[in-house]
């Protein structure tokens, strides 16, 4: 063949899909490698930050900020002061294990001591030993043992709950936004609206004090509200209302109006808490009537406005026992009528009970200035806000958890 060396295999160049043929193998191989790095990095960073994985990381970066912390201090010793080794003691308290942190701490201490001879070395090759200010000061080291005794704490605190620093708030604040959410009246029909307000004791997040409503019945023209006060206040109140909020929104709808509270009853007596008793009202509303009728169990009386005469009456049923404190409890009612231009008013005892002075005192100035603040364009308008204005002008100072609930008929 012309232009070709005997002995000599035959050179050829590929091109077009043959090439492509032969790229693709390896094209696919490292897309392949990025893939898994890029899922493996994905989990490891999720395992992380939930608690689950290594914190050797961490740990890595950490152990390596306190030499140069060292350094920094001999370099500039006015600017960077030996207590600044609590910036990675902190840190890790929040990031690392016990057991890691405590390696962490061992390290700090060293590069503490290895300070205080260099400085110590420096002060006597001084001309001047007097006058020289730098060095690790007893008053240094109390700090950062300080600092360390106070971080193990805390991470063995983290241990123990099993919830990493980072997924604590967030849970919390998660916790916090159910509770919420579950207390919010659903949307009610043309002509109806309805306000919530609940206010914990001492300006915490969570709340004693709870709501649950849902619309029941056939084509959903029944509303159904519990108001309920846990026992105690405030974060100690805060988890039982949490899971009695779930239990009685489970149960809400799913059982006649009558078996509600001795239902809520069973349940409370089986967690067998300690300080287990609450309160609560449950408010059954016809919709389409505006006939309702509210059961109580042990809970303060409703409280009517009535448009027509421009007065308020007090629903007081029958107050049955407390949730929680003994089986086989029996509720009984008491029925009302809500007309266009009325309002029905349900709150807990933080918004009327203050010590020395009688209940129905308290229940008279909520009335008075919910005909004041309520009665008005708002109860026309169907504005929102009222609720809050009434536990700000009634209750805003009262150390304990307060919660109102109002519903009207335009």
């Amino acid at each position: 063949m012309a232009g070709s060396t005997p002995g000599a295999p035959p050179q050829t160049t590929a091109k077009g899909p043959t090439a492509t043929a032969a790229a693709d193998p390896w094209t696919a191989r490292l897309r392949t490698r990025l893939y898994r790095a890029r899922r493996t990095l994905r989990r490891t960073g999720v395992d992380y930050f939930r608690g689950d994985a290594s914190d050797w990381l961490a740990f890595a970066a950490f152990l390596a900020a306190i030499p140069l912390l060292v350094l920094l201090n001999v370099w500039f010793p006015a600017w960077v002061p030996p207590t600044a080794l609590v910036l990675p003691i902190l840190a890790g308290a929040l990031l690392l294990r016990p057991g890691t942190l405590v390696l962490l701490y061992a390290a700090a201490a060293l590069g503490l001591s290895t300070e205080s001879v260099i400085h110590t070395g420096e002060r006597v090759a001084s001309e001047h030993p007097e006058s020289y200010v730098f060095g690790v000061t007893p008053g240094a080291a109390l700090v950062v043992g300080a600092v360390g005794v106070a971080g193990l704490l805390l991470a063995q605190f983290r241990s123990r709950v099993g919830v990493p620093w980072r997924g604590g708030g967030t849970m919390l604040f998660d916790l916090r936004e159910r509770l919420r959410v579950q207390s919010q009246v659903p949307k009610l029909p043309e002509g109806w609206y309805a306000d919530m307000a609940l206010r914990p004791a001492g300006g915490q997040s969570f709340s004693g004090d709870f709501v649950v409503a849902a619309r029941t019945g056939p084509g959903r023209r029944m509303l159904e509200c519990v108001l309920a006060d846990v026992s105690g206040k405030g974060m100690d109140a805060g988890s039982r209302a949490l899971l009695l909020s779930g239990a009685f929104g489970g149960l809400l709808g799913s059982l006649p109006a009558h078996e509600f509270l001795p239902a809520a009853n069973g349940y409370l007596l089986r967690q067998d808490w300690e300080e287990g008793f609450a309160t609560a009202v449950h408010l059954v509303l016809d919709l389409d009537t505006g006939e309702y009728e509210l059961l109580s169990a042990g809970h303060l009386p409703g409280m009517q406005r009535l448009s027509g005469a421009g007065r308020w009456e007090v629903k007081e049923a029958a107050e049955g026992p407390l949730l929680g404190i003994y089986d086989g409890a029996k509720f009984e009612g008491v029925r009302g009528r809500l007309n266009r231009g009325d309002l029905l008013m349900l709150c807990t005892d933080g918004m009327v009970e203050v010590p020395g002075r009688d209940l129905s005192e308290g229940m008279d100035r909520l009335m008075g200035e919910a005909d004041r603040l309520v009665a008005g364009a708002l109860l026309q308008s169907g504005s929102r806000g009222a609720a809050v204005r009434l536990i700000e002008t009634v209750a805003k100072d009262v150390n304990d958890d307060r919660a109102v609930l109002l519903l009207w008929r335009g």
